[in-house]
């Protein structure tokens, strides 16, 4: 049995790859050899969404920005680049949001985040976002990441293993929030659940550090807002 290549007979355009699509691009290789492994939580999203009474300027991604960073300085390892030199484990923590545009994927940072109060970590995001939209980004708007958050919940995606950010050593994949019937306190309800997934590089981190940071991010998450 023979087959034919019919490739040659194909009509398209190429569009070249350049800008942040190019530079994604040869990202991503770096990204791709890291031994990576994936752990899961379901979070009980209901007083995360309740952000806009204690913050009518803040969304849920400002909760999440302000919850992960109180859960990086808890856990630090998570807090840092890795190389062939080493682990460097930073002070500030500085966390990237990824951002789609229409030239690409871009990953603004919002630095100093834990000295932030909700408002303020809600105006930095928007600032960024909106620069990213506009192509209007400095270098030092996507300098210095620390951690980076993935969020594809507003789009519909139940689960989702986001890519490390190198040299960042994990990064946090935030999924849609659905209502399912489950088991809380010996009674079943109905409850707003969102899963959030964190990848994690191999080289720099063992299950059990990326465990801890994750649990500990899900019972911020899910602790009444004002007593935080």
């Amino acid at each position: 049995m023979t087959t034919t290549n019919h490739i040659s007979t194909l009509q398209g355009t190429t569009q070249p790859l350049k800008g942040i699509r190019r530079a994604a691009a040869k990202h991503m290789v770096s990204a791709w050899q890291a031994p990576a492994f994936h752990l899961t939580v379901e979070v009980d999203m209901t007083n995360a969404l309740t952000v806009k009474s204690i913050s009518p300027e803040s969304t849920v991604t400002d909760r999440l920005i302000s919850a992960a960073a109180t859960a990086l300085s808890e856990k630090r390892e998570l807090n840092a680049y890795y190389s062939d030199e080493g682990v460097t484990i930073f002070d500030a923590i500085n966390i990237g949001v990824a951002v789609a545009t229409d030239a690409g994927l871009t990953v603004p940072v919002i630095h100093g985040v834990l000295n932030m109060s909700l408002p303020d970590i809600a105006r930095r995001r928007r600032e960024i976002v909106e620069k990213a939209r506009a192509r209007k980004l400095s270098m030092a708007d996507i300098s210095a990441g620390t951690f980076t958050i993935s969020n594809l919940g507003m789009l519909g995606i139940d689960r989702f293993d986001a890519i490390i950010n190198v040299p960042q050593v994990a990064i946090l994949a935030v999924a849609a929030t659905r209502e399912r019937y489950v088991m809380r306190d010996g009674h079943a309800q109905w409850l707003p659940i969102a899963e959030l997934t964190l990848t994690c590089d191999h080289r720099a981190l063992d299950g059990y550090a990326g465990a801890v940071f994750l649990t500990r991010l899900k019972e911020l998450i899910e602790a009444p807002i004002s007593t935080l």
